[in-house]
């Protein structure tokens, strides 16, 4: 323990430093007493050295020689923090440090040590501006505070002129320089080194021993030499040691002890770390090509992998069948608006604005009704399409007036067999299958489309492709077919959806505001006598409800319904109420309210629903209606293709890391050496996880811009045309999330086994 005279009062510094009425005292800086270092490896333990003791203060030059294997370099190690010890206490400003983690190690690096090494440990891949920038960064200095320092050392050290220049292109005693001023820039109260003119020439090594005297004024500058020569003008003490013990500690001349100041740091800033990572992507142009290429192909293996799920789930979906719609392609959306209004031109004219629409289907309930053809021995039932969805036929000719039709049919369809001889020579009737009711639509089937697709019909139904003068004709009747009709007479509501089944039909022999009903409705009446009575019709569905008073005029019998309605198939319409032409048009003849639409490409059938729904339509994609027989069975492929999905990830992500361990080898030194220099582990951490996420997200950005370039049909890839029209957006923001998690799950794994052991222990050795 020493005492000298200073001119401040100070409080206490660390426990280390007390002024009181002008008295310094001042603790030995470094304090090593009974220490060991031992190495293990499997089965047998080797000494570093053995039970030193040792104090260093502030102001010497301590000089540490000794032949190879002496354990001189391994005693710089844990005097620097750089090693662990195994036995003993060494003490820092008088502090214990047996209990140090590594993160106290960090800290003491941080603020008591600057290294210079034989080999340099420069980042070769920087510049000499670089390499010093890098300390003054992690100890908290803006880019532009530093620049000033930075110009100021480099000028010290003499290395001006190479100050933009690669350190791999200096010679050893510039890159020796370089170590110099980047411990200078640390500006910490100790500077050790290790061997510092080994690999230089002599006049180097003289150049380098006086530019480390002349920085060493007012601190603690501990080398390790076995060239005493070179050093011994400079040196104040020298230590010789042998077999991992000290054998001479020797002082050669007086130094003066000060008072210890630590260097002063602040964290490093986010937006330095960033610029840092992204320094490190480019900075060797092999490693960044491998990492690129190594990210471009996980993204494209987990693109393939992910979009072919998409494809089969997406085939998978389009299997299936629904009892209430007919028409089950699987482009159909069926429309109606949000306010329950009519659709008008401008709804026509919006929605043929969308391109990925390729048709609209104005009478949609059409398309889910049953209708039957019928002439002699001849009969077919299916539904009803526009010609305009068929361009040719397989037999005949295509239309040539409105009285003439296509029948599609598929291949083992019975009647058509048996009629095809004589198809063409006949005139069909027509009805609605639903209501039985006959529609005044004679027709001739001209020709015959030959259906290759199931589309979900039984294979005995048929297809009729016809004008849009049909629809017109039927389009009330349908209406009609799908309303529900309520009768109330004489206080008694009588409903088709619940309690009674009967037609309507429209009769030219019924005055307007009058009606003919069947026979057993009069149970109903006073008497069982319902003539001139007043009722009530009302009809309703889901989008209009109307309703007519009307005066029953009479009821028919199987011996009056001739002579009342004209007609003479009573059978046919023993439960049937007529009324006026005028009020059946009343009642059906409405504006179309639902529509049907259908998509180009299902594909795009999700964008197209999204599209629509966002102009003011209800959509229902007939898709998403269809059940499947195998539905439960379906649900465990679809597990079980989603577990292969995630092993299959697994794998990848096992085989990019293996890849990416190899090709990060080259790195352990540059980490290593930044956590000497000051950086924490976590620091160094966070360095590796903007690096390879950088890279990740270079990999994207190229990924997609070979998607947006196949799919503008600059490049002609059929893989990845035939797979990129099942991607969404949301599919490329997942792919996104999924690629920079594994990223960062690679940098940790691998961040966790290079930075698991103590600095040494990981600069020693490989991951």
């Amino acid at each position: 323990m020493q005492k000298m005279k200073n001119q401040h009062d100070l409080t206490v510094n660390d426990g280390c430093v007390n002024l009181k009425n002008e008295e310094m005292i001042i603790l030995s800086l470094i304090k090593l007493k009974g220490v060991s270092k031992f190495y293990y490896n499997k089965n047998s333990i080797a000494s570093g050295f053995n039970k030193i003791n040792l104090e260093l203060n502030m102001g010497e030059f301590v000089v540490i020689t000794g032949e190879s294997g002496s354990g001189k370099s391994t005693l710089l190690n844990v005097i620097s923090g750089l090693d662990s010890y195994e036995e003993g206490e060494m003490y820092i400003n008088g502090e214990e440090t047996s209990h140090y983690t590594e993160q106290d190690y960090e800290l003491y690096r941080r603020k008591y040590i600057g290294n210079i090494f034989q080999h340099f440990n420069l980042v070769n891949s920087y510049t000499v501006y670089q390499n010093i920038e890098l300390v003054l960064l992690f100890n908290g200095y803006t880019k532009k505070d530093a620049k000033g320092k930075i110009n100021e050392i480099i000028k010290t050290v003499g290395l001006t002129k190479y100050k933009n220049t690669k350190v791999s292109k200096l010679s050893g005693g510039q890159k020796q320089r370089v170590a110099i001023a980047r411990a200078l820039a640390k500006d910490t109260p100790i500077i050790v080194a290790d061997e510092p003119t080994g690999n230089l020439d002599i006049a180097s090594a003289k150049t380098v021993m006086k530019l480390l005297h002349d920085i060493s004024i007012n601190k603690l500058v501990v080398i390790v030499t076995h060239n005493y020569e070179q050093v011994e003008p400079y040196a104040t003490r020298k230590i010789s040691m042998s077999d991992g013990k000290i054998v001479e500690d020797k002082i050669i001349k007086k130094s003066e002890s000060l008072g210890v100041v630590e260097g002063t740091y602040k964290s490093i800033s986010f937006r330095n770390k960033v610029r840092l990572g992204i320094r490190n992507v480019f900075n060797i142009k092999v490693k960044f090509l491998l990492l690129f290429f190594v990210y471009l192909f996980l993204t494209i293996a987990m693109f393939s992998e992910y979009s072919s799920i998409k494809k089969q789930n997406f085939d998978q979906d389009e299997m299936g069948y629904n009892y209430y719609f007919n028409d089950t392609r699987p482009e159909r959306i069926i429309l109606n608006k949000k306010d329950k209004k009519e659709f008008d031109e401008s709804d026509f004219k919006t929605i043929n604005s969308i391109n990925l629409i390729k048709d609209i289907f104005k009478d949609d309930l059409f398309l889910d009704t049953q209708f039957s053809i019928y002439k002699d021995e001849t009969y077919f039932y299916g539904t009803a399409k526009t010609i305009r969805d068929i361009k040719s036929v397989d037999e005949g000719r295509m239309p040539e007036n409105d009285k003439e039709v296509v029948l599609g049919v598929y291949g083992d369809n019975f009647s058509y067999k048996q009629a095809k001889d004589t198809l063409f020579e006949k005139k069909f009737n027509i009805e609605n299958s639903m209501s039985g009711k006959k529609i005044d639509y004679p027709m001739s089937i001209c020709g015959v489309k030959y259906l290759e697709s199931r589309d979900n019909y039984y294979s005995d139904e048929v297809i009729l492709y016809v004008p849009e003068s049909f629809f017109e004709k039927a389009r009330i009747d349908v209406n009609a077919s799908f309303s529900i009709m309520e009768l109330t007479l004489n206080n008694h509501i009588l409903s088709t959806n619940k309690n009674i089944s009967f037609q309507l039909k429209p009769n030219d022999k019924v005055k307007s505001g009058e009606a003919i009903i069947f026979q057993d409705l009069n149970s109903y009446c006073n008497n069982y006598y319902c003539n001139n009575t007043n009722m009530n019709l009302k009809v309703s569905n889901i989008y209009y409800e109307e309703s007519l008073n009307l005066k029953i005029k009479s009821y028919t019998t199987k011996e009056n319904f001739r002579s009342l309605t004209g007609l003479s198939n009573y059978d046919d319409n023993v439960w049937t109420i007529f009324i006026s032409n005028e009020d059946y048009l009343r009642l059906f003849d409405k504006p179309t309210y639902q529509i049907s639409v259908f998509v180009k490409d299902t594909k795009d059938l999700d964008d197209a629903i999204a599209m629509l729904e966002s102009k003011g339509y209800n959509t229902l994609s007939i898709k998403k209606t269809l059940a499947n027989n195998f539905g439960e069975f379906i649900g465990v492929i679809r597990i079980i293709r989603n577990l292969v999905f995630i092993v299959a990830t697994i794998a990848l992500f096992f085989i990019v890391y293996f890849i990416i361990k190899i090709i990060l080898k080259s790195r352990n030194i540059y980490y290593s050496t930044i956590r000497i220099l000051g950086s924490t582990k976590q620091q160094a951490k966070t360095l590796l996880n903007i690096e390879l996420l950088f890279d990740a997200n270079i990999a994207y950005i190229v990924f997609l811009g070979l998607i947006l370039i196949v799919k503008k049909g600059l490049i002609d890839i059929d893989y990845i045309k035939d797979m990129v029209v099942y991607f969404k957006y949301y599919d490329y923001i997942l792919l996104y999330l999924i690629l920079s998690i594994m990223s960062l799950l690679i940098s940790n794994r691998y961040a966790h086994k290079l930075f698991k052991n103590s600095v040494m222990h990981t600069y020693r050795e490989e991951v």
